[in-house]
């Protein structure tokens, strides 16, 4: 099974989400090398849009997901556009620390840093139906960056009921609880779900 993305960090998390017998490729994995830009205004629209891309091209089933980061104070924002939100070209990790910066200045000040983390799943099986999965989980945004685990906005995201970030987390713990674990066990009981009932079939 295609996972839509080029992000080696989340392919890894998710690989250690699923079941070790369910194979899962990335995009370098299949030389699929080129950009699928994220036009939708949803992260529902721009899942689809990934997983669309890929199943066509390829005619095998595929899932792609689309992440943002909401913060209460920013009406939602950075949201959809949270992979982009500082317009910066570069490495993966340059974009990260820009997109964080631009996210505390827009908060500074701010008393309310609420914020929830949403990953959706958009899934293309081999009959071309398509499903969606969500997970999302509440926190709240810090005023600078601690921690060196993790990606994107994870040093600066302290989830509800913990008291250090995401990026502080040893790797097992974040995918027991994170937005993106939540949203990828829905996706593995459904898939586990079918398959079992196709062998009994």
């Amino acid at each position: 099974m295609i996972f839509a993305t080029a992000n080696r960090h989340k392919l890894e998390e998710v690989r250690a989400m699923l079941p070790e017998d369910l194979q899962i490729r990335g995009l370098s994995d299949i030389g699929f090398t080129c950009d699928i830009p994220e036009t939708e205004t949803t992260l529902e629209g721009n899942a689809l849009l990934k997983v669309r891309h890929i199943c066509s091209r390829y005619g095998v089933p595929c899932f792609a997901d689309d992440t943002g980061l909401e913060a209460e104070a920013l009406n939602g924002a950075p949201g959809v556009y949270s992979a982009r939100y500082a317009g910066v070209e570069g490495s993966s990790e340059a974009r990260a620390k820009a997109n964080m910066n631009k996210l505390l200045h827009e908060l500074d000040g701010k008393t309310n840093r609420n914020a929830r983390f949403r990953t959706v799943i958009a899934y293309i099986d081999a009959d071309n139906h398509q499903h969606l999965f969500e997970g999302t989980v509440n926190g709240r945004i810090i005023e600078e960056a601690i921690g060196s685990g993790g990606f994107g906005y994870d040093p600066i995201f302290i989830p509800d009921g913990y008291n250090v970030t995401f990026a502080q987390m040893p790797p097992h713990e974040k995918n027991r609880l994170s937005h993106r674990a939540i949203a990828f066990r829905k996706f593995a009981d459904f898939i586990l779900k079918i398959t079992s009932i196709q062998l009994i079939r």
